[in-house]
C-alpha cells in the first residue's frame, strides 16, 4: 500500500490515474503471428518497434489496470495485489517517459530497450504474486459465488493481458537487446518459424518424467504417433512460440503422470501415455491420452477454475519455485496460452478409465492472431452485475415425496 502511494505521489499530481483513463479509451491492436514474423525477419527496425511499443504498451497496461480497479476492495487491499498494482503503475510511468522522445534520438531508443528489459524482469513474478493475493483474500474473507465468478473472469483476462504484454516485451528485447541465443539462431525473437512440434513435446515429456521419477520412483512411457495430413512425409512444423507449447504439454504431462501413477499404484503397472499429433490445413492438433482414472463430468470445469486444485498448496515466494504446483493455475494458464493465438485446450474424461487432453493450434500464421481483452462498458457491467437466479431448474439432492403432492 505504501509503495503504491509513493509511486503515485512521485508522478505529477493525478497524472497516472488520468493517463490510465486516457489510454484505456483505446482498444489494444492485436498482431498476427505473421506480422510478428515479418517484422522480425524482414523489417527488423528498432526505431519502428520503439514507436509502436510506446503507444501500444500504455494501451494494454491501462486497459487491464482499469479492470484491476474493479476488483473487490478487500482483494485490492491485500499486500500481494498492492505489489502487483505498484509494478503496473511503475511500468506505465516508465513507458510514458518516452512519449515525447524523438524517434531520431538513438540514445533514447537504446534507453527504451533497456527499460523494456527492466519491465519484463520486474513482471516475472506477476502470476504467483497475484495468485497469493487471491489466496490471502480467500482465507480472510471467503469466496461467495458472485466474487468467485468475477475473480475467474478477471484472472482469465488479466493473465491473457500479461501473456500479450510479455510477448511484446520479449520480441523487442530479444530482437534489439544485443543478445542472440546460440541454441536457437533461427528464432525471430521468441518465435520459431519452423517449430518442430514433436521435438517440443518430447522435451516436455522428459522434463515431466524427471519430476515423476523423483517423486514416484517410476513413470509412464510415452507412445507418440504423428500424421501430417497437410504435407505427407514432411516434418510436423508450424510457426509458433516453442515456450508456449512447451508450457502446455509439460503441464498436461505432469497431470497425466500423476493421475496414472496414483490410479495404478496398487498394480504397480503403469499404462503408457499416448500422444497423437495431426497437422491439417487449418489446425495442428495434439491429443494426449492417459489411463489415470479420469474425473467425473461435474469436476471438469473445476479443473480450469483458479480457486480449485487437486494438489497441496505450496509456499511460493519467487519464480525459482516449482512452477505453480498446487495453486491450481497450471491448466487455466495453459488454456490461455493456447487461446492467445486463437487456439484452445479442452479436456474429455472417461471416469474410471482416463482423460484425453486436446490442444488446438492454428496451422496458418495469418490465422494466429492475438486474443486480447479490452476494457469497455461490457467488461464493466460484468463486474457490477448481481448474481441472478438460474433460469433452469436446480435438481434436489433428495427425491420429491410424492405423497405430499397436492393437485391444484
Amino acid at each position: 500500500m505504501r509503495l503504491l502511494r509513493a509511486l503515485l505521489r512521485s508522478a505529477s499530481p493525478g497524472s497516472i490515474p488520468q493517463q490510465v483513463d486516457f489510454y484505456s479509451r483505446f482498444s489494444p491492436s492485436p498482431l498476427s503471428m505473421k506480422q510478428f514474423l515479418d517484422f522480425g525477419s524482414e523489417n527488423a527496425c528498432e526505431k519502428t518497434s520503439f514507436m509502436f511499443l510506446r503507444q501500444e504498451l500504455p494501451v494494454r497496461l491501462a486497459n487491464i489496470m482499469k479492470e484491476i480497479s474493479l476488483l473487490p476492495d478487500n482483494l485490492l487491499k491485500t499486500p500481494s495485489v498492492q505489489l502487483v498494482q505498484s509494478w503496473y503503475v511503475q511500468s506505465l510511468q516508465e513507458i510514458l517517459d518516452f512519449k515525447d522522445k524523438s524517434s531520431e534520438d538513438s540514445g533514447a531508443i537504446h534507453s527504451f530497450t533497456d527499460t523494456v528489459i527492466k519491465i519484463r524482469n520486474r513482471h516475472n513474478d506477476v502470476i504467483p504474486t497475484m495468485a497469493q493475493g487471491v489466496i490471502e483474500y480467500k482465507e480472510s474473507f471467503g469466496i461467495d459465488p458472485v466474487t468467485s465468478q468475477n475473480v475467474q473472469y478477471f484472472l482469465d483476462r488479466f493473465y491473457m493481458s500479461r501473456i500479450s504484454i510479455r510477448m511484446l516485451l520479449n520480441q523487442h528485447s530479444l530482437l534489439f537487446g544485443g543478445k542472440i541465443n546460440p541454441a536457437h539462431p533461427k528464432h525471430i525473437g521468441s518465435i520459431d518459424p519452423s517449430c518442430n512440434v514433436v521435438e517440443v513435446i518430447r522435451d516436455g515429456y522428459e522434463s515431466a518424467k524427471r519430476l515423476c521419477d523423483l517423486y514416484y520412483m517410476s513413470s509412464p512411457e510415452l507412445i507418440l504417433e504423428e500424421l501430417n495430413a497437410k504435407s505427407p512425409g514432411q516434418p510436423m512444423q508450424v510457426v509458433y512460440v516453442p515456450s508456449h507449447l512447451y508450457h502446455m504439454v509439460f503441464e498436461l504431462f505432469k497431470n497425466a503422470m500423476r493421475a496414472t501413477m496414483e490410479h495404478n499404484a496398487d498394480r504397480c503397472i503403469y499404462p503408457s501415455i499416448h500422444v497423437h499429433i495431426t497437422l491439417g490445413n487449418e489446425d495442428l492438433t495434439v491429443k494426449m491420452s492417459d489411463r489415470g482414472g479420469g474425473v467425473p463430468m461435474r469436476k471438469i470445469d473445476r479443473l480450469f477454475n483458479y480457486m480449485y486444485s487437486t494438489a497441496p498448496r505450496p509456499r511460493v515466494e519467487t519464480s525459482q519455485a516449482t512452477p505453480l504446483a498446487g495453486f491450481g493455475y497450471g491448466l487455466p494458464i495453459s488454456r490461455l496460452y493456447a487461446q492467445y493465438f486463437q487456439g484452445d485446450l479442452k479436456l474429455y474424461s472417461l471416469e474410471g478409465y482416463g482423460t484425453d487432453a486436446v490442444i488446438y493450434i492454428k496451422a496458418l500464421s495469418t490465422d494466429s492472431i492475438e486474443r486480447l481483452p479490452v476494457y469497455n462498458k461490457a467488461a464493466w457491467k460484468h463486474y457490477k452485475a448481481n448474481h441472478e437466479a438460474d433460469d433452469w431448474c436446480v435438481p434436489s439432492s433428495e427425491p420429491k415425496d410424492m405423497t405430499t403432492f397436492r393437485s391444484i
